[in-house]
């Protein structure tokens, strides 16, 4: 298998610390073969709008080929922090939103509307899970708290992927950076089989693509590697029952410098290969110009 495609691709217009030039990407991703990609920069709430005006804008300039394609990463959020940042009553950084003080497991929200996406020419969206709505930091909480968000993303009429299932950062890291334990790093199984079901379920019938998050999750440094062969059955285990699958690279570097042939090795282990993975067909002449 070789891998043609990513569907998770940042630039330095994103909110956080990704670094990519549009142009350094289109260079990068010819050399290795990725023939079909798209640029998927950070929107939390409409606060980073600017950065995604600013995208699309560098998307525009580089007169881009049919097979490169521009998407967003909307995080699921919480309308309590949407209505509060719109107030004005927030005064605090409002780039990731507000991470805390909100309503133990507030109402869901995308910061992302039809209009946005009409707007700025938003190809597809990728529906990001990134942390949890004020509740407590215990195991169980958390597990519940994140099945709540992905079968909301699941079932959103805006979201076409899920970002890196079950990607977790921040609480629970060591000194080294590494997570051996919680939330679900010393089994993948702690996680109840009725919510990988019902997430199945959903996506099956909402025609929602799963990411298959490279650095994200099966790449990422301070992961377990127990776990990633866990995740790497998961993954076997969603294509096994019909769910489409996507590639990420999640590349937030300065350089678009992605292990594209250890993640083939790692998915020729369950039998994932490129001609099954999901992707966008080329825009016609239409849309290019």
């Amino acid at each position: 298998m070789s891998i043609t495609s990513d569907w998770h691709i940042h630039s330095h217009n994103s909110c956080d610390a990704a670094s990519l030039a549009v142009s350094d990407l289109l260079t990068a991703a010819d050399k290795k073969g990725i023939l079909d990609f798209g640029l998927t920069d950070h929107i939390h709430t409409p606060y980073n709008l600017p950065d995604i005006a600013a995208s699309r804008r560098e998307f525009d300039e580089h007169q881009p080929n049919p097979h490169f394609h521009f998407g967003v990463e909307a995080s699921c959020v919480s309308q309590w922090e949407i209505d509060e940042i719109a107030s004005g009553r927030y005064t605090g950084d409002a780039t990731y939103g507000i991470r805390e003080g909100g309503p133990d497991s507030a109402p869901l929200a995308l910061g992302l509307t039809a209009e946005d996406i009409k707007t700025y020419g938003i190809e597809y969206v990728v529906g990001g899970v990134h942390w949890p709505m004020y509740v407590p930091m215990e195991r169980q909480s958390i597990i519940r708290e994140f099945h709540r968000q992905y079968m909301f993303m699941a079932t959103h009429p805006l979201v076409d992927i899920i970002a890196h299932p079950w990607w977790w950062h921040g609480h629970w890291k060591d000194d080294q950076g590494r997570y051996t334990s919680e939330p679900w790093f010393d089994d993948f199984h702690v996680i109840p089989q009725s919510m990988h079901d019902e997430f199945v379920e959903a996506v099956l019938e909402h025609g929602c693509v799963v990411e298959v998050g490279i650095t994200a999750n099966l790449m990422n440094p301070g992961y377990p590697d127990g776990f990633k062969h866990q995740y790497l059955e998961y993954l076997a285990e969603l294509k096994s029952r019909g769910v489409s699958l996507s590639m990420g690279s999640d590349c937030h570097s300065k350089q678009y410098t992605i292990d594209f042939e250890r993640a083939e090795k790692m998915l020729n282990e369950v039998g994932l290969v490129d001609k099954d993975l999901w992707r966008l067909p080329p825009r016609t002449i239409k849309e290019t110009l």
